[in-house]
Formats: structure tokens, C-alpha cells, sequence
């Protein structure tokens, strides 16, 4: 198991912040009517919801294998995100890594929050380069974090050597692991008791098909998940999101059903686009998507736009 002293990675006031706190922290017994909120009586939403996705977080425990204790529930992954940057990163003096192309909101996320990017490419095979990136970090001390998407967005494939990058490098790396139910065995949240410095994100929008609702979730070492439970908004995820995902859980069957329609469909897509002349490449994919290089590709995107 790696060592990392995690506190030292953590912005001095998030360190000293005390968290919001209600009736639903300082009692722990039955379910009751907590009147320091002054809710309105009336109505079926009228109560706030679990600050702390207890329901959720006990079904995501099975469902995952991971201890509850070491989940984060957010609203969609980009408050993950944001909330990464404003535990780890102190504005306009730390900086992050990425690895374009990858999904946008890590840009414009730190852009948000004053936080400088270093951007390393990812190899003519969209693979990470690791042996820039830990050059990287080790020559500027103020890089904290380091964002990898695998499966990627928007090449679809995984990313390799992450456990090099994660054995070398002493800040934070986080895994966005949004389209690994369309390969499961690959997710490195089993890894998260190995390295106390990695995050592994993953969200209820793509596989579970619950874009809608807005819930991510992260695993990680306890000592992080308390930092994104202290510096959370108290009632971030609302009740009604909550309940749809434990009712999405709940049906495991649909969920396997639905995941291999769409690989299925996605092996027949690549096998027709595969018979146009105007197909030069189809890209190995992991995910739930397709990336294919076409002859005049400005041309015909502005054709399907128009269609």
C-alpha cells in the first residue's frame, strides 16, 4: 500500500473548515420531523432530503463493493470535480494536469476556479504519456492533481499504465471512470485501499441511463471522502434524485439488458460504418460510442446538421 500523507495535500482552510451543520448530523436515532428546519407541514416534498445519502450510499455499497464509508455522492460528476479543485488546489497559485483531448469540464472547471492547467497530450495512439507527465510534475511543485478519463471522452478507448501513474506521482490522481460499465473489470476502484491519493469518479448518466437526475458518485480513501462531505453544499443531491437511483439499483436485470443492447448495436454500427467509402478508420472503443475518421469531415458534419 502507498503512503501519502493526504493533509498535506489539502488547502490549509479546508482543513480548519467546519461544515454546515443540522439536526440531521448532531442526532442519530429514528427518523423523525426535524423542526429546526422550519419546513412547510404540507405536501409530499416538503422534507429535506438526506444530507448524507445514507439509502443510497448502503445500495451503491452492494451493488459496488466498496464500503459505504468510502463513497461520495454528487451532483453529476461535476461537483465532483469542482469540489476536487476547491479541497486540493489553492486559486491562482496550484495547478492541475490533463491530458487532451478529454472531457471538458476539468478546463473549465479549474478556469472557474483560478486554477492553472498544464496540458500533455495524450499519444498519437490516445494513450497517456506518462514519462512527460511525472516530468512535468516533478519539475513545477505546484501541480496537485491529475485528471485521466478511461474510458475517454471523446476517443472511447481505456488508458493504460495507470498504476505507474499513480505509484510515481504524490498528489492527487482522479480517475473518471464515466463509461467503465461497458467494461467493468477494468475500474480501479478496487485499487482505492492500495493508493490513498486516487479518486475514482463514476456517474448514473450513461450506463444506468440517468442523465437526467444528475448523481455521481466517487471512492476513495475515508480521509478524502470526509473532505468532500465537509465541503459539500448540505443538501446537494435532492431526495427526488436520490429515490431514482436506489429504484434504478433495484433492477439490476434491465440494467444488464440495456448495457448489452447498446454494445450489441455498437459492434452492428461500426460493422456498416466499416462498409462506407467515406470511413477511413473506426477506433477501438470501450465505451458506449464510437470514434471514426471520415474523408471531409467538416463537410459531412454540416450535412448531418442540416438532416
Amino acid at each position: 500500500m502507498k503512503t501519502v500523507d493526504i493533509e498535506k495535500l489539502v488547502r490549509p482552510n479546508i482543513l480548519a473548515l467546519k461544515p454546515y451543520s443540522s439536526a440531521r448530523d448532531e442526532f442519530q436515532g429514528s427518523e423523525g420531523i426535524f423542526l429546526d428546519a422550519n419546513e412547510n407541514p404540507f405536501g409530499t416534498l416538503n422534507r429535506y432530503p438526506d444530507p448524507h445519502q445514507k439509502a443510497l450510499k448502503t445500495k451503491l455499497s452492494e451493488v459496488k463493493n466498496v464500503p459505504a464509508k468510502q463513497i461520495f455522492i454528487g451532483n453529476g460528476s461535476d461537483e465532483v470535480i469542482d469540489l476536487i479543485y476547491r479541497i486540493f488546489c489553492e486559486p491562482g497559485k496550484e495547478s492541475a494536469i490533463i491530458c487532451p483531448p478529454t472531457y471538458g469540464m476539468y478546463e473549465v472547471s479549474a478556469n472557474i476556479n483560478n486554477i492553472g492547467l498544464q496540458k500533455i497530450p495524450l499519444t498519437t495512439d490516445f494513450q497517456l504519456d506518462i514519462e512527460k507527465i511525472l516530468q512535468t510534475a516533478e519539475a513545477d511543485t505546484s501541480v496537485k492533481l491529475i485528471f485521466v478519463c478511461s474510458p475517454n471522452n471523446p476517443t472511447g478507448n481505456r488508458l493504460e499504465n495507470l498504476e505507474k501513474l499513480l505509484d510515481n506521482f504524490n498528489g492527487i490522481v482522479v480517475a473518471d471512470e464515466a463509461y467503465i460499465d461497458f467494461c467493468p473489470e477494468h475500474s480501479l476502484k478496487s485499487k482505492i485501499n492500495n493508493y490513498p491519493n486516487l479518486i475514482v469518479m463514476q456517474t448514473f448518466s450513461k450506463a444506468w441511463a440517468l442523465a437526467g437526475v444528475r448523481v455521481g458518485m466517487a471512492f476513495a480513501d475515508e480521509k478524502i471522502i470526509s473532505l468532500l462531505d465537509k465541503t459539500k453544499p448540505p443538501y446537494n443531491v435532492s431526495a427526488i434524485n436520490q429515490q431514482a437511483a436506489l429504484e434504478t439499483l433495484s433492477h439490476p436485470d434491465e440494467f444488464e439488458e440495456r448495457r448489452n443492447t447498446i454494445l450489441q448495436q455498437k459492434a452492428h454500427l461500426a460493422e456498416e460504418l466499416s462498409k462506407m467509402e467515406i470511413v477511413k478508420r473506426i477506433y477501438p472503443s470501450d465505451a458506449n460510442f464510437l470514434l471514426v475518421e471520415v474523408s471531409d469531415a467538416n463537410r459531412i458534419y454540416n450535412e448531418l446538421v442540416q438532416k
